[in-house]
């Protein structure tokens, strides 16, 4: 045989195995888990200032430089894609971030928002500390390990707030980070695979959380229509969305409305 044919059977045994041992992995892992020590979050961000010529000099310098490497068209310049900017937390800021946790079989939902990302964060740091910073705590985001928890962390950072033990996750081994990411749980070891909440959400048959407005659209509707409280009650159906799809992965059914409450 072939040394290159070789090779490649090996590197697909390998890819093979190693899909193997992810779906055993998972399938431990979430038999194991107690839905009770689990934060389920999403959280909904926007530029940083109503449009690009109401930024810094510099940001708006800096910025030309990223939408340089956004950029697709001729016609895209810097001011035209800044409604793209609160995807990256250095020219970002969260003004929401809605959390949902399982008691008594009753899934309670809350939201932290408002214009003052500084107080935002704040609240949610303490509830992180008083409340998930044991060993048994997870948090819990669809797509959470490349956006929602280290975007919270850098937020936290240049907001001058010291991480709570859940998010300082610098110097941990891989398995001692307490992150669930329901996309993670999905790729089963396909490190290409991204599936969107909605897709999946369509999938196992729950309720759209896009039926009213679309991430694209947050920073319309907050920095034009100042419509805040519509961008809360997107963000928590969204946090409900990746409960019913964690419950999903269990095999276990949907939680009934009467199952969801909301809570101050």
């Amino acid at each position: 045989m072939h040394s290159g044919n070789k090779i490649t059977l090996f590197d697909n045994f390998q890819a093979n195995f190693g899909k193997l041992v992810a779906i055993k992995t998972i399938k431990c892992m979430l038999e194991n888990l107690n839905p009770e020590n689990i934060l389920f979050l999403d959280i909904e961000t926007v530029p940083e200032y109503v449009d690009y010529s109401s930024a810094p000099d510099h940001f708006r310098r800096l910025w030309e430089k990223k939408a340089d490497r956004l950029r697709h068209t001729e016609e895209e310049t810097a001011a035209s894609l800044y409604n793209r900017a609160g995807i990256y937390a250095e020219f970002g800021k969260i003004i929401c971030i809605s959390v949902g946790f399982m008691h008594k079989g009753i899934l309670r939902i809350k939201s932290f928002a408002g214009d003052d990302e500084k107080q935002v964060l704040t609240a949610f740091s303490g509830l992180l500390s008083s409340h998930y910073a044991k060993p048994e705590h997870n948090l819990c985001a669809h797509n959470g390990k490349e956006f929602d928890f280290p975007y919270i962390a850098r937020r936290m950072l240049i907001n001058q707030l010291k991480l709570p033990h859940i998010l300082d996750i610098s110097g941990r081994k891989p398995w001692e980070v307490s992150f669930i990411d329901t996309m993670d749980l999905w790729k089963f070891g396909d490190f290409k695979n991204y599936t969107s909440l909605e897709l999946l959400a369509a999938v196992f048959n729950i309720p759209s959380p896009k039926d009213d407005i679309a991430g694209s659209e947050v920073h319309k509707v907050y920095w034009v229509d100042d419509d805040l409280p519509r961008i809360i009650k997107y963000c928590q159906k969204d946090v409900i969305t990746i409960v019913q799809l964690f419950r999903c992965f269990r095999g276990e059914p949907l939680l009934p409305a009467e199952q969801i409450s909301y809570v101050e």
